[in-house]
């Protein structure tokens, strides 16, 4: 008989614990048991069959897993405790000990901090089994910091839009009383001395895309910008081979600076082979980089061709650029065919999946499939041992979610970005033009992501999945990168609502912001060693207060008009 169903709402948060047995307690309850962490709570199963049993579990969120022992609980009446990940939803499955037949199981997202008993029984018929649970110690909210901290950020910026309209309204109507009483010519000089400086700020609209800079941090807006920039230089005259001097500099730096500075380890030095990385992210960008620029510099159009009533004409900001489809089309042909063709040796062609104890644990060593053989079979030892999917899926290989693989795609997908920069040069000052070019483009890429995953998270023709930036992941990724730049490029450029503020401050310094944090993000003010670990009231505080200053640190950057060029 199958145990009472209780219904959650599914976290989809990271998995943290892992959720497999950290302990067991011969005690009655979760009473006796040491204080809870974060994400973490207690389970006590109570036996009252005449046999013992075993209790197994997985991961809702751990895609065709094997189920994993929890505890086992001898014949009773016997109990034991244990404590359980609160991060996931769980399945848990009674069995009994030795045997491969389920007497019961259930599905639960359990809650931070609660004490909770499972009760096995014997029903009236002496082949059925009853399991049912009771909440002892009931759960934390984990949401009331999240909310308490959101009202204040809502506060402060209602403050920061409120306070600069009342000092205008304040310096307006101090105005209006002034020339009633004085005169105008009077009131006008005494104005200028009280609120000059609000009456005489006005400047004029800056040219430089705000959207763009409060945008800046992704893969997608590094072919953007690299389209307005070098079409600017071009138009300033400046020759190719300068230009390429440029862009090299620029890779060489940013690959140089991810594999120095990101690879530091205080205690061993500023390199070691024994645990140096060779892949990374500021890598993966620096040769992105470059080659978005490269098909730049050699296939981007000077002048706009004018109109001549073509049939393809409302699509020339693609048809005129066919020598960088072509590169990219058999770029991508070059991905999917070493990704489902080539052989990876005792794994089956094209997998995909994490390996581990994923896909009912048949294929344990092949995580990553062909992308993950590539990295090794190329760079050795010196890749990413630690990958996320390690925890959930008990992998044992390594592998490189900067891999070399995936720089394929992260090359497509900073060309989708390339695309939309074409769009604000083809159609500049044609706002309708832009936003409806970047819909369709959302559109387009929204239906191939469907299409290649089947609308399925861990199933389709191309699964999504970030690890690997498969194709499906970057189409997914394009199409909401087309609609939040055209939400921006409306609220911030056209309309001038918003100035971007606080992102546009990170953005304008993205690289100095990231090594900063790279590298002193955990040494204290930005971190600090928390006192109260079993409530997300100081972690959540400590991740505020590092992004504020941050931030803040940006801003005066801005205001000093300091910006970390390469």
């Amino acid at each position: 008989m199958e145990c009472r169903k209780v219904l959650t709402q599914i976290l989809c948060v990271f998995f943290l614990t892992t959720g497999r047995n950290e302990g067991k307690l011969d005690a009655k309850s979760c009473s006796g048991w040491p204080a809870l962490k974060l994400d973490q709570a207690c389970l006590t199963f109570h036996n009252q069959l005449p046999t013992g049993v075993d209790v197994l579990y997985t991961s809702d969120d751990c895609y065709k897993c094997l189920y994993q022992p929890l505890v086992s609980v001898l014949n009773g009446p016997q109990n034991a405790s244990v404590v359980v990940s609160t991060v996931l939803t769980l399945t848990l499955q009674l069995q009994p000990m030795g045997r491969n037949t389920t007497l019961c199981s259930w599905n639960q997202l359990y809650e931070e901090a609660g004490h909770y008993s499972v009760w096995i029984q014997e029903s009236e018929s002496p082949i059925n089994v009853i399991c049912y649970q009771t909440v002892d110690v009931s759960p934390r909210n984990i949401y009331f910091p999240l909310l308490v901290a959101a009202l204040l950020l809502a506060l402060i910026a209602l403050l920061c839009v409120v306070a600069p309209y009342l000092y205008r309204r304040r310096c307006t109507t101090k105005l209006i009383k002034t020339i009633r009483r004085e005169g105008p010519q009077h009131a006008m000089d005494d104005e200028t001395q009280g609120c000059g400086d609000e009456v005489n700020t006005a400047q004029p609209k800056p040219t430089r895309l705000r959207s763009l800079d409060t945008f800046r941090g992704f893969v997608f807006i590094i072919g953007t910008s690299v389209v307005l920039a070098f079409t600017s230089m071009q138009k300033k005259g400046v020759s190719r081979r300068q230009i390429i001097r440029k862009l090299t500099w620029r890779t060489v730096v940013l690959i140089l600076i991810g594999f120095c500075f990101m690879n530091y380890s205080p205690k061993d030095g500023l390199l070691s082979w024994s645990w140096l990385r060779i892949p990374g992210v500021l890598q993966r960008l620096g040769f992105t980089y470059f080659i978005l620029s490269l098909m730049q510099t050699f296939c981007g159009m000077r002048e706009i061709p004018l109109s001549r009533d073509r049939w393809w004409d409302p699509v020339q900001d693609v048809v005129l650029y066919w020598p960088e489809w072509i590169f990219i089309i058999l770029l991508e042909t070059l991905w999917l065919c070493l990704t489902f063709l080539l052989p990876v040796p005792n794994c089956p062609t094209g997998y995909l999946g994490a390996g581990g104890i994923g896909d009912n644990g048949l294929y344990p060593n092949c995580t990553g499939g062909a992308a993950g053989y590539i990295d090794k079979w190329l760079l050795g030892d010196n890749i990413y041992h630690w990958p996320t999917c390690k925890a959930m899926y008990r992998t044992t290989q390594p592998f490189d979610p900067e891999g070399v693989l995936g720089t394929i795609n992260s090359i497509v997908m900073g060309f989708m970005g390339m695309q939309a920069g074409k769009i604000l040069i083809f159609y500049r000052k044609k706002d309708v033009c832009v936003l409806s070019r970047f819909l369709v483009w959302a559109i387009l890429l929204g239906i191939s992501a469907a299409i290649l995953s089947k609308c399925t998270r861990d199933e389709g023709f191309i699964p999504v999945n970030k690890n690997l930036w498969s194709l499906s992941y970057i189409t997914c990724m394009g199409c909401f990168s087309f609609l939040l730049l055209g939400v921006m490029y409306f609220i911030m450029d056209i309309k001038g609502w918003w100035g971007g503020q606080p992102f546009i401050y990170p953005g304008m310094n993205s690289i100095f912001v990231y090594v900063g944090h790279s590298l002193l993000g955990s040494y204290f003010p930005f971190s600090w060693e928390m006192r109260f670990v079993d409530s997300h009231w100081e972690k959540l505080f400590q991740s505020l207060w590092a992004t504020s200053l941050w931030v803040l640190i940006a801003f005066l950057l801005y205001r000093k008009k300091f910006f970390l060029k390469i």
